[in-house]
C-alpha cells in the first residue's frame, strides 16, 4: 500500500473521524484551549498547592457495550486510568453511570467494572444507576492527582515522538487491542506508575494516551494542541505479529502512550518501558508547521493538516 493510499484510508476511517465530534461539543459549550481545565488534554488539570487535581471521564459506544458488556465495564475503569496516567497523574477513585433495562442485563457490565477495580487497585466510590432504561449503557468519571503535569500543549519542534505500547495482548473486539486481561494486577499498576514517575523526573515534555483514533488520530490531536507538525516514520513502527500496519495505526491499545521527548532523553525513556516488557521506540519527530505526515522509504504523504482542517478546533495552543 502506498503512503498516499494509507493516509487516505486512515483519514476516512470512522474511528479517526469520530473525534471530529469534540469540536461540535466544545463550540456549543463555549470552550477553547484557554478555558479552565485545558480542553484538548486527556484530563482536566485543576491547580492546587503542591500539584494538580485531575478529572476525566469516558462514555461508551452503544454497539461496543452491547457486543461485550463485561469488557465494556472493564474498559470504563481501564481507559480512565490511562487518561490520568497520560497527564503524569495517579488515579484515586472512580464513579460510574449505568443504564440498563433490568438488573440481570446490568450484571456483566458491573462485574467487569468490579473486576477491573480489583486489578488496578482503584475503588469505585459511587455513581448513578438506572435499571429502567431501554438500552444498556455505561459512562464513568475518575479523579486523580499529579505532582508534575504532562500536557498535550507542550510538544516542540525538534522533539522525538515515542510510542510506548504493550504488545502482550490480542484484539478483543473492533480495533481494541487488549494487553490487560491476562496480566496480574501488580503488573498493571506498576506499568501505569511509569508515567507519573517519568513526569516527575522531567523526562516527558508532552504526551497523550493513545485513544480511539489510534496512533495517527492521537498524534494529530497532540500536534494541533501544541501548534506543531509531526512526521510519523512508518518504517519505525513494529506492530505485533500478524497485525497489518494500517490496522495498527488506528488501533486502540489498552496500554499505549505517545510521548514528545527531548532527543537526549529518548534512551532513558525507552529503557524504563523496556524494563517492564513494554515496547517503546522512537517513531517520528515533532516539526514546524501544522501537517501530520506519514513518511517512509518512498517519500511522505500528508495525513492531515490541522491548520487547514481543524480536528479538535479548540482555537490553537494556549488560545
Amino acid at each position: 500500500m502506498s503512503l498516499e493510499t494509507l493516509a487516505e484510508e486512515l483519514r476516512a476511517h470512522p474511528s479517526i473521524r469520530s473525534k471530529l465530534g469534540i469540536a461540535h461539543a466544545t463550540r456549543t459549550l463555549g470552550l477553547d484551549a484557554a478555558s479552565e481545565g485545558s480542553p484538548g488534554d486527556d484530563a482536566a488539570p485543576l491547580a492546587r498547592d503542591g500539584g494538580y487535581d485531575l478529572l476525566a471521564g469516558e462514555g461508551f459506544i452503544p454497539g461496543f457495550v452491547e457486543d461485550d458488556p463485561w469488557f465494556a465495564g472493564w474498559c470504563a475503569m481501564m481507559v480512565n486510568l490511562s487518561d490520568i496516567a497520560a497527564m503524569g497523574g495517579r488515579s484515586v477513585a472512580l464513579i460510574d453511570q449505568v443504564w440498563a433495562p433490568d438488573q440481570a442485563t446490568a450484571a456483566p457490565l458491573l462485574q467487569g467494572l468490579r473486576d477491573a477495580s480489583a486489578a488496578y487497585g482503584v475503588p469505585v466510590v459511587g455513581g448513578h444507576t438506572n435499571l429502567a432504561a431501554p438500552q444498556l449503557g455505561i459512562a464513568a468519571s475518575v479523579f486523580g492527582r499529579a505532582e508534575r503535569l504532562v500536557t498535550s500543549f507542550d510538544a516542540a519542534p525538534g522533539d522525538v515522538l515515542i510510542a510506548a505500547i504493550d504488545h502482550r495482548g490480542r484484539y478483543r473486539n473492533f480495533d481494541n487491542f487488549c494487553a490487560a486481561l491476562d496480566a496480574p494486577g501488580p503488573r498493571l499498576r506498576g506499568d501505569l506508575a511509569l508515567l507519573p514517575a517519568l513526569a516527575e523526573d522531567g523526562l516527558i515534555r508532552a504526551g497523550k494516551d493513545i485513544s480511539q483514533g489510534g496512533i495517527v488520530g492521537t498524534a494529530l490531536m497532540l500536534a494541533e494542541c501544541s501548534g506543531v507538525g509531526i512526521d510519523i516514520d512508518t518504517g519505525a513502527l513494529r506492530p505485533p505479529p500478524g497485525v497489518p500496519l494500517h490496522r495498527w495505526l488506528r488501533s486502540f491499545p489498552s496500554f499505549g502512550f505517545l510521548l514528545s521527548v527531548e532527543p537526549s532523553d529518548v534512551g532513558a525513556v525507552c529503557q524504563r518501558f523496556a524494563h517492564r516488557g513494554i515496547e517503546a521506540a522512537a517513531i517520528g519527530s515533532v516539526t514546524q508547521g501544522s501537517a501530520l505526515r506519514l513518511t517512509g522509504e518512498t517519500g511522505a504523504a500528508t495525513f492531515w493538516d490541522h491548520a487547514a482542517t481543524p480536528y479538535l478546533d479548540l482555537g490553537g495552543p494556549h488560545a
